[in-house]
């Protein structure tokens, strides 16, 4: 059997949207009890399986440098097996072109044998540099794994406080969302994500959007009231209430102005009539 869907007005609409908007500020506030912790805690996850990837390389390196000296030096085994056959062959040479050519074998095959041990002893400085790489790696890795065990008891501790309370603070969201139709839902969800401060209700605050704080104009603010239909903001886009929905109490006292007090021109001319015959009487004098 389908749920029958109850109709509100639109004053029980942005009651309910009000209500879903202070559930959510109050879950974003419990959320900002953490802090960075949680940013924290995912850059030292990342940056351990970085150092686990680099230990790996290290090792890769090592162990390819080692197979290359063996490779050297199973070269210079051959090698000095050729200088060996050489210097048998030499002493049995016939002519000086035979013992030419014997000579510059034996010293290419020495200087072969002196660009193995070259190789050799490179291929061992790197794996020497790259120990040490992979020590300091291994020593990155035990620290960061501590400060990582801190921070998510620090998390931890802080999570277990605001759990309780969050968990309160959802099942009214969605027991409120459940009320509020699919679109209207929708638009104040994009209207909250895009808003700096995650606010998508606000009420009018001194003839002002309470978001943005740009001037409402009167008749604006009247339809805000009326509670006939959704007002939002032109400026930023965010939905209207009264202060009065939201259960804000407005100061309606207002400031008596000063009389204005009108001088009347008859007066004037009089006194300066009097005043111009009083100068004239004087400098007759």
């Amino acid at each position: 059997m389908a749920k029958k869907v109850v109709e509100m007005t639109v004053e029980e609409k942005l009651e309910t949207l009000f209500k879903l908007q202070k559930a959510l500020t109050q879950m974003d506030e419990k959320k900002a009890l953490r802090g960075e912790l949680p940013l924290e805690v995912q850059d030292l996850e990342d940056e351990i399986e970085g150092l686990h990837t680099r230990v790996d390389k290290f090792a890769f390196e090592i162990e390819d440098y080692q197979h290359a000296i063996n490779a050297r030096r199973g070269d210079m085994e051959l090698v000095q097996q050729k200088v060996d056959t050489y210097k048998k062959q030499i002493n049995e040479v016939r002519n000086n072109r035979e013992f030419d050519t014997l000579t510059k074998e034996i010293e290419f095959q020495s200087l072969e044998i002196e660009l193995c041990n070259k190789k050799i002893k490179e291929a061992l400085q790197r794996i020497e540099e790259r120990k040490a790489d992979l020590a300091k790696a291994e020593e990155m890795i035990e620290e960061r794994t501590q400060d990582l065990l801190h921070k998510r008891e620090e998390l931890s501790e802080i999570m277990q406080e605001t759990r309780e309370t969050e968990e309160v603070l959802r099942e009214q969201a969605q027991e409120y969302e459940a009320k509020i139709e699919p679109r209207l839902l929708a638009s104040f969800k994009r209207i909250r994500k895009s808003a700096r401060n995650g606010l998508g209700v606000v009420y009018v605050q001194r003839d002002a959007c309470g978001g943005c704080f740009s001037k409402i104009p009167p008749q604006r603010q009247l339809d805000v009231k009326l509670h006939k239909k959704i007002i939002v903001c032109e400026y930023c886009g965010r939905i209207l209430i009264d202060p009065e929905l939201a259960g804000v109490q407005v100061a309606t006292a207002t400031e008596e102005k000063p009389k204005r007090t009108r001088k009347s021109g008859t007066t004037s001319r009089r006194k300066k009539a009097e005043a111009a015959a009083e100068a004239a009487e004087n400098a007759a004098e």
